[in-house]
């Protein structure tokens, strides 16, 4: 019994994994970046303004190809899959949030929120917006939003697909720091009741030191620092 359970441990694999990520553009982004992400489990990466956190993040998030190095969902390597199947991956696995929201501006904000439930075949959560404090504003086009309102409304499309990894850019950006951390109770909340990860990129150290795992992007490289 216990040579089993030692068996199985073995088998397992984090749900996220990267391998000597290296990126650059016209200059040095990182080199040999290597992370990993278990399910449940929370990373923030901080890092100066333009050290590479955000570009990064659409690497781990399949939306930009590295020079160099892997990204591993549940032991597959990502870039070996076709379109398509990244598509799908996006659409069904991976949660982006990002900085600018991308909100479609012609549609109300249940309008938005119908989008994610239509493509992932989920119902929208009352009682999720009603935590975002959002089930107020729903009638409303994305124009007559604030900042923090967009941002929380772009959360919930996110978290409408259910997704087994979330990738969150500067996600408590636009909020108080009241809202931003009733935000952040909602996304650890969430990856402990689905079985997911988090992968955070903040400027902001009280929600970084929320994660279980902190790492710094300076010189090139990744430093876990928690």
């Amino acid at each position: 019994m216990v040579e089993t359970n030692k068996e199985n441990i073995s088998l397992q694999h984090p749900l996220l994994e990267a391998k000597g990520v290296t990126h650059s553009f016209d200059y040095q982004l990182f080199s040999n970046i290597d992370l990993s992400l278990e399910k449940k489990e929370s990373i923030a990466i901080i890092g100066t303004s333009g050290s590479g956190k955000s570009t990064l993040l659409n690497i781990f998030s399949s939306l930009l190809r590295p020079n160099k190095g892997e990204i591993y969902y549940n032991n597959q390597n990502i870039f070996k899959l076709s379109n398509k199947q990244i598509l799908e991956l996006r659409k069904s696995d991976f949660g982006i949030i990002f900085q600018a929201h991308y909100l479609f501006r012609g549609f109300n904000a249940m309008e938005n929120l119908q989008i994610s439930e239509l493509l992932s075949g989920n119902v929208i959560d009352q009682e999720l917006l009603e935590k975002l404090q959002i089930d107020h504003i729903l009638e409303q086009g994305i124009g007559e939003l604030s900042g923090g309102q967009q941002q929380r409304l772009s959360t919930a499309r996110v978290l409408t697909k259910k997704p087994k990894v979330i990738f969150a850019d500067e996600p408590t950006g636009n909020l108080d720091k009241q809202t931003a951390m009733q935000l952040m109770d909602i996304l650890f909340e969430y990856i402990e009741q689905y079985n997911a990860g988090l992968i955070i990129v903040t400027h902001e150290n009280e929600i970084a030191h929320r994660c279980d795992k902190i790492y710094k992007l300076i010189n090139y490289k990744l430093e876990r620092i928690k």
